[in-house]
């Protein structure tokens, strides 16, 4: 929140300056949420995951789907277990819930870490990208997160989605 702050105040020093060069300065505003999610780099990033994490998704909803039936069949055949078969059936139950909820877990955290990791490298690509958009087109400052209010006359999110478009058509 201090960094804000501390940058509302140099643009506001910029503006109100008695300089007569500020009135040339060329400032844009980038929605980087709107990057990162219309971005085709973040739309790939997204698919390569899902790609990667499916098999095990399918694996663990399979598993349930089983549970759920022994589950069934465990209520179904219950008056005519012995109690000594009931008690096993019932442990090998609970071994098993044990181990997909395990199971759960480790998919869950592993796809996190693994969507923190995309994330962060795709923040890297696009900040790389805004600073590359603003050099070529003489930007003096470029505005992200943490700006309240921005007409479309700064907004330049279209123009640098259309450049990731662009950069993204070039690499494949």
């Amino acid at each position: 929140m201090k960094q804000i702050t501390c940058l509302v105040a140099a643009v506001l020093t910029l503006f109100l300056g008695a300089s007569a060069g500020a009135a040339d300065l060329n400032i844009g505003v980038v929605n980087i949420a709107r990057l990162l999610e219309q971005s085709p780099q973040a739309k790939s990033a997204m698919q390569a995951l899902q790609d990667e994490f499916a098999p095990r998704q399918r694996d663990i909803v399979a598993q349930t789907k089983d549970l759920r039936t022994k589950e069934e069949n465990l209520q179904r055949d219950r008056d005519v277990m012995a109690e000594s078969e009931l008690r096993t059936s019932e442990r090998e139950l609970r071994d098993i819930q044990r181990e997909l909820a395990r199971r759960q877990n480790e998919y869950l955290e592993d796809l996190n870490l693994r969507r923190n990791e995309e994330l962060g490298r795709l923040q890297r690509s696009l900040m790389v990208e805004v600073q590359t958009f603003a050099r070529n087109n003489n930007y003096d400052l470029i505005l992200g997160d943490g700006v309240l209010f921005a007409s479309g006359a700064v907004d330049i999110t279209e123009a640098v989605l259309a450049g990731l478009e662009q950069a993204y058509n070039a690499s494949q």
